[in-house]
């Protein structure tokens, strides 16, 4: 379900569009990165020979840009 509602808000006109859950889990999510949280920010480092960078962007902006249902 999670990866379902991922494909309709975040990933519509993208290559991972119709991707499997697997593969969605796999390419953006497996990856590695440093995370470094401080007192008001999380800050995610991606290594810069992640080759879906720009799809990764794509999709934090999209999620971010969302609001909470109601109810």
């Amino acid at each position: 379900m999670l990866f379902q509602r991922l494909r309709i808000l975040a990933l519509q006109g993208t290559e991972l569009a119709n991707a499997t859950a697997g593969t969605i889990r796999q390419r953006l999510l497996k990856i590695g990165a440093l995370v470094m949280v401080s007192t008001r920010r999380v800050y995610v480092r991606l290594a810069s020979a992640f080759p879906l960078q720009k799809l990764f962007a794509q999709v934090h902006r999209a999620l971010a840009g969302l609001r909470p249902e109601d109810g």
